[in-house]
């Protein structure tokens, strides 16, 4: 049975008036009772759902959702939502209106939006842009609303912009509420907000700025692990830094992934590009330099510092990053079977079309041990978004595979396994019967005797 009752009594004590009408932009721009009512609402309309119970407040309407960037989850996310609130989605797709021929923001904005009471917007993949444009795309909306062009005002939510992932930051905050059983309960909780590989690249910085400027609001403890040049932007450091000063939690940052995961309660991982790299591309764009862009993209395949290779699925090698070239001491073109280098990966460890994309294993080179990840991906995933090889068939299966160097994990587990407690019950027979067969005043030196020769045996074994 639904008791919605208890969500409503908790909102009946938080301020949240201001978000009435209002924007969706940053969560650092929300207070500590606008964040903790989207979280009461969230578990209200979950437990409606559960319960069987219709969410539709509205009878008719658009949710419109403009991607600049791919998306999977957020953008069926999206659309679950409008429809779960009684929306439709419509997607405006730029190189399908009239944006593709000229049409202004300003124009645009007001146009969808006449049925619209949400929308939207992705734009994430240029420094100092996709905020920008979220921004200019409401403030041409709220100019049409108030010369009554249009008759009401859609709000804007941030589906991720350059800066901040709120969407998907909030939800995962959520689940860490649920899964230690309350906000009460996160304070003093490691997190480790940890880059880690990924074979696309380019990848925003929004996510790992989201978890750092959203986590530390709830005094827990942040740690920022990422390689040297995977810098964040600075201004949102500042802004976990305050959090975690006014909540009583910490917020630092290092280049060890390995000290980031030390007595961690949350673990993080997430891929994103250089710093560097992005206000690059930011450049570039703006110049309209499309060549410019994909020779960027190549550059950091190729800088990576994870060794990295692609072969064919037969196992022949056709091209490796820099590092895996120094690792193995052959070229980065080399053209010969991996077994050449890696006895151990023989072709019926890797992945299947249609079967297994993904595989893994473990291997030894030198004197240290790899984790082996091998994806399989098309000739496209990997040359048209990074100019890798050319005059190729796009639709090629290929095998991107990748090492990471777990030396010291698999250390830290022997070491784990070697001290682990091990509980024995020794029997002794004719225990009491020879304690019983000595005089009372040599019994106890009988079980010291005992007593010793028992810890020497298994002071000697271990």
């Amino acid at each position: 049975m639904s008791n919605v009752k208890q969500f409503t009594d908790k909102l009946e004590k938080l301020n949240y008036e201001n978000m009435y009408n209002g924007d969706f932009f940053l969560t650092w721009e929300k207070t500590d009772d606008e964040i903790q009512a989207v979280y009461e609402v969230a578990d209200a309309l979950r437990h409606l759902r559960e319960n069987n119970v219709s969410t539709k407040i509205f009878d008719s309407g658009l949710g419109i959702s403009l991607f600049r960037d791919n998306s999977t989850r957020t953008r069926f996310s999206f659309a679950s939502a409008c429809n779960f609130l009684g929306l439709e989605e419509q997607v405006l797709d730029e190189k399908k209106s009239q944006i593709a021929h000229g049409e202004t923001v300003r124009e645009t904005a007001n146009m969808v939006s006449f049925m619209a009471d949400v929308i939207g917007i992705r734009d994430d993949m240029f420094i100092g842009e996709g905020h920008k444009y979220q921004k200019t795309f409401m403030d041409a909306v709220k100019e049409g609303y108030r010369d009554g062009i249009l008759e009401q005002q859609p709000t804007l939510v941030n589906l991720q912009c350059d800066v901040d992932h709120p969407t998907q930051c909030m939800a995962d905050m959520l689940h860490v509420i649920h899964y230690f059983g309350g906000v009460e309960n996160l304070k003093g909780k490691k997190v480790a907000m940890t880059w880690a590989y990924s074979p696309s690249y380019g990848k925003p910085l929004s996510v790992p700025q989201g978890v750092i400027g959203l986590f530390t609001r709830f005094g827990m403890d942040v740690t920022l692990a990422h390689p040297e040049g995977y810098e964040v932007m600075p201004e949102v450091e500042e802004i976990a830094k305050k959090n975690a000063a006014a909540t009583g939690g910490s917020f630092k940052k290092c280049n060890d992934m390995k000290e980031a995961f030390r007595d961690a309660d949350i673990v993080y991982p997430k891929s994103w590009a250089p710093f560097a790299a992005m206000e690059e591309r930011t450049k570039l764009y703006a110049a309209g330099d499309k060549d410019g862009i994909d020779a960027l993209e190549k550059r950091l395949l190729d800088d990576l510092a994870l060794p990295y290779a692609i072969m064919d699925t037969n196992g022949r090698m056709i091209w490796s990053n820099k590092v895996f070239a120094e690792l193995t001491g052959k070229e980065q073109l080399y053209n010969k079977h991996i077994t050449t280098i890696f006895p151990e990966i023989t072709p019926d460890k890797l992945p299947v079309p249609e079967k297994q994309e993904i595989t893994e294993m473990s291997t030894n080179f030198g004197d240290r041990i790899y984790r082996v990840s091998m994806q399989l991906v098309t000739m496209k995933d990997v040359v048209n978004e990074a100019r890798i090889l050319e005059n190729v068939d796009a639709d090629i299966n290929l095998v991107a595979m990748f090492f990471y160097d777990e030396t010291e994990l698999q250390e830290y587990i022997q070491k784990n396994e070697d001290d682990k407690l091990v509980v024995a019950l020794a029997y002794l027979d004719n225990y009491e019967e020879a304690l019983e067969g000595v005089e009372e005043v040599r019994r106890s030196l009988l079980i010291a005797l005992i007593d010793r020769k028992i810890t020497k045996y298994f002071s000697n074994t271990s």
